[in-house]
C-alpha cells in the first residue's frame, strides 16, 4: 500500500472539511469594546498598586480606584489609566509597574497588543494631609 491509501487526505489541502464546511470559513467574528478593555486595565492596575509598600497610604474602596480608557483598533488598544498614589513613593516605579501589568493582562485576557499606556498620577495621599480638612500643601 502506498501512503496515499493508508490515510486521509488532508482538508486543508483538499479544501473540504467534515460537515461540508469548507476551511477558513468564518461563522462571525468577535469584537472586544473599549469598555471592556477599559476595565480589565483598572484591575490591572489595582492588581499592580496592591503589591506596592505606598498601598496602605491610598484610602480603600471604590473612590479611590484606578480610572481607566481605551482605543481599541483592529487588534490593538492604547490605554490611558488614571491612578492615587501613596506619597512618599516610588512614583516612577509605581507607574512602570502599572504600565507593566497593563500590557500583560490586557494581552493575556483579551488577546490585544497594548504599544501605549500612559499613566496619569491624579492624587498623591499622604498620612500628614490625608487628616486635614483643606487638603491644600503649602
Amino acid at each position: 500500500m502506498t501512503q496515499a491509501e493508508t490515510e486521509e487526505p488532508d482538508p486543508a489541502e483538499t479544501g473540504s472539511a467534515k460537515g461540508g464546511e469548507t476551511d477558513g470559513a468564518e461563522r462571525g467574528a468577535t469584537t472586544v469594546v473599549e469598555r471592556v478593555v477599559a476595565k480589565v486595565a483598572v484591575q490591572a492596575a489595582r492588581e499592580a498598586l496592591r503589591t506596592s509598600p505606598a498601598a496602605f497610604k491610598v484610602p480603600s474602596g471604590p473612590r479611590s480606584w484606578p480610572r481607566a480608557s481605551a482605543r481599541v483598533r483592529d487588534r490593538t488598544a492604547r490605554v490611558r489609566v488614571l491612578v492615587e498614589l501613596g506619597y512618599p513613593s516610588d512614583i516612577g516605579a509605581q507607574c512602570a509597574a502599572v504600565r507593566r501589568q497593563v500590557v500583560s493582562r490586557v494581552k493575556e485576557l483579551v488577546g490585544m497588543d497594548v504599544p501605549e499606556v500612559a499613566v496619569g498620577v491624579g492624587r498623591l495621599h499622604s498620612e500628614q494631609l490625608d487628616g486635614e480638612r483643606s487638603g491644600r500643601v503649602r
